[in-house]
């Protein structure tokens, strides 16, 4: 167990460093030399984890969705949850704000940005195909135009966050979305019970953080990270 614990450790760090020198130097610019000395690590170490800049890349591009959050009876309510806990994510989390910013990183022509917008699209067809078999959808709602509006809104939406004030409004934003939106797509006995504030947020992350308890050993999870039960080399996503 000592022994996956420091490799769980050692991933995280990889990870911090490389978000770290992207956030500041860009994916071009970014070298493997500058991440290992960040993060202080070996080159062995690293390429345990991850066999590219490309892989470092997808595991913080992993790290939008790196949360599970409780489930709800309203499987709109967990969109909702999931758009409100990804803003506040974006304030608080390095790791969040690098993912999003590679994925909108024009300049990183030599890294293939669709992954980060391939699971990000797909979690959120789920929800709406789920919530539509539920019938919380209106008869019109087609469940991945829906999907693919809602992500474009979100990235929309949080870089004029990130440009005006730095994201400090981010949540309100969020939820000023979600109340234009949600009227759209929503049957309106379902639309009145969800729970679109920017204090949601808050709320579910704490019971997140409640149910995970602390991590192995006593080391201390950090906010909405899961530890996983093995640890297993990174692999790029595939292009399917």
């Amino acid at each position: 167990m000592a022994r996956q614990e420091r490799a769980i450790r050692t991933r995280r760090t990889i990870l911090e460093a490389a978000a770290a020198v992207f956030d500041e130097r860009g994916y071009t610019s970014a070298t493997i030399g500058e991440i290992l000395d960040r993060a202080g690590v070996t080159k062995g170490a690293l390429y345990f984890h991850f066999g590219s800049k490309e892989e470092l890349a997808v595991g913080v591009f992993e790290e939008q969705l790196a949360i599970t959050l409780p489930p709800q009876s309203s499987k709109l309510q967990e969109l909702v949850d999931s758009g409100l806990v990804l803003a506040r994510r974006l304030r608080s989390e390095p790791l969040v704000r690098a993912s999003v910013g590679l994925a909108l990183d024009q300049g990183a022509m030599e890294l293939d940005r669709t992954p980060a917008f391939r699971m990000w699209f797909d979690q959120n067809v789920q929800r709406l195909a789920e919530a539509k078999a539920q019938g919380e959808l209106l008869p019109h709602v087609d469940v991945a135009e829906t999907a693919e509006l809602l992500v474009g809104s979100f990235s929309g939406v949080q870089l004029l966050s990130q440009l005006r004030c730095q994201r400090q409004d981010l949540e309100r934003r969020v939820v000023v979305m979600f109340e234009h939106f949600l009227p759209s797509i929503a049957v309106p006995a379902v639309l009145a019970r969800l729970d679109i504030s920017v204090e949601r947020a808050e709320r579910v992350l704490a019971q997140v953080q409640g149910e995970q308890g602390p991590g192995p050993e006593g080391v201390e999870v950090p906010e909405g990270v899961q530890v996983p039960e093995r640890v297993v080399p990174a692999q790029v996503a595939s292009g399917a």
